[in-house]
């Protein structure tokens, strides 16, 4: 997975019923508000999240990882992120998968998270 400017990442990591691309679309928004403590930059630019599904009844499941199985912030950044989508007009539940696989790599984050984090 490259890393996109933001607009490009988010057509593909947004699955939506018809009528629903408005819900994710806000669901990514506010995922944009969750930074992990150690780094400042937020869970998606650090490309964290791998998928938003969002159901005809508001049904999301989000799809996302950690930057490794022993990150500090294991405990905080997956609950806060099932809270924040809990949050978005049109979400009636959230299931959050944690995932392994494919592992995150510093390629994953997008252009402006490098910039902020001096790697380009």
């Amino acid at each position: 997975m490259q890393a996109e400017e933001s607009g490009t990442r988010e057509a593909g990591i947004i699955e939506a019923s018809d009528g629903m691309q408005a819900v994710g679309e806000r669901v990514v928004e506010e995922l944009k508000t969750v930074y992990d403590p150690e780094i400042p930059v937020d869970v998606y630019e650090l490309g964290l999240i791998y998928k938003v599904q969002v159901d005809p009844d508001g049904a999301t499941t989000i799809r996302m990882t950690l930057t490794t199985p022993m990150c500090p912030a294991a405990e905080e950044l997956p609950p806060e992120v099932e809270s924040k989508a809990r949050g978005v007009e049109g979400v009636s539940s959230v299931q959050l998968d944690l995932v392994w696989d494919p592992p995150w790599s510093p390629d994953m984050m997008s252009e402006s998270a490098k910039l902020e984090l001096g790697m380009i």
